[in-house]
């Protein structure tokens, strides 16, 4: 076997095998001590490589560990979280790449020729709103069910959601939106692998790189880069992803926490 067919093998390799073998032990470890009842979850292309529900280790002396393979559900002690924290990426931002690749929305035209904006600064886009760090306005959202013609709950169900298999992720009637970090890992799969998917790679692509040029900080589309060619999206609940390390990460913390948040990214990243 030649050194070049070697490592074209090796690339092929599902994540496990590129994972050192402590590397989820380490990672459970070092969440359940700064947060018992923290979620996470980490995978691939092929789905997750441990998943660990947000109450998990929270009471009763349960210990977590890895309890699901690629592809797998988590078993045991599972439990929703509020994610509205994430409703950006989750819901509006993969409903605006269906409108982007459909022709039926430009980033850079102005969301008036839309019959939306009102009361933002004249020739407001899109890529604006997509770029601007205080997270997703109301404004895109209004945009996102305008063009879709309904509301953009039940929208990214239809749509995005339900294809994706994430049967426990949705908005309750009080308007908090809830998923699993199982759910959470079959989004973060699907990124990475498309596959003809609801989010396409094209749109993935544009998201995860600089849209802001030279300003700072640096932003891509509602996406932030990271150490270790990471893009992250979240400061309480948060999720990760690594289209060149071909790995990503989700925290569901019990409360945000920066040293935590950074500590979990190295452990799976780094």
């Amino acid at each position: 076997m030649t050194l070049q067919s070697d490592r074209a093998e090796q690339a092929a390799e599902p994540l496990a095998q590129h994972t050192p073998a402590g590397r989820a032990d380490r990672i459970g470890a070092l969440v359940r001590d700064a947060d018992p009842g923290a979620g996470w979850a980490i995978g691939g292309p092929e789905g997750p490589y441990a998943v660990i529900e947000a109450g998990a280790g929270a009471a009763g002396g349960h210990e977590p560990g890895p309890v699901a393979g690629p592809g797998g559900r988590a078993g045991g002690c599972v439990g929703a979280a509020d994610v509205g924290a994430l409703a950006g990426v989750l819901a509006v931002w993969p409903v605006i790449g269906m409108l982007v690749d459909a022709g039926e929305l430009a980033l850079h035209t102005p969301l008036t020729a839309y019959g939306a904006g009102d009361g933002l600064p004249a020739g407001t886009t899109a890529h604006h709103l997509l770029t601007h760090g205080s997270g997703v306005s109301p404004a895109l959202t209004g945009l996102a069910e305008r063009l879709c013609g309904s509301p953009l709950a039940g929208f990214a169900a239809d749509r995005v959601w339900g294809p994706l298999g994430m049967t426990r992720t949705g908005f309750a009637a009080d308007g908090t939106l809830s998923a699993p970090a199982a759910d959470l890992g079959r989004f973060l799969s699907h990124l990475l692998a498309p596959a003809g998917g609801p989010v396409s790679r094209a749109w993935t692509e544009q998201s995860l790189r600089i849209r802001t040029g030279e300003l700072l900080p640096a932003r891509g589309l509602l996406w932030q880069p990271g150490a270790h060619g990471s893009w992250s999206h979240g400061d309480g609940p948060a999720l990760w992803i690594s289209p060149r390390g071909r790995r990503w990460a989700a925290l569901l913390p019990t409360t945000p926490s920066a040293p935590l948040r950074t500590a979990f990214r190295e452990a799976v990243f780094a």
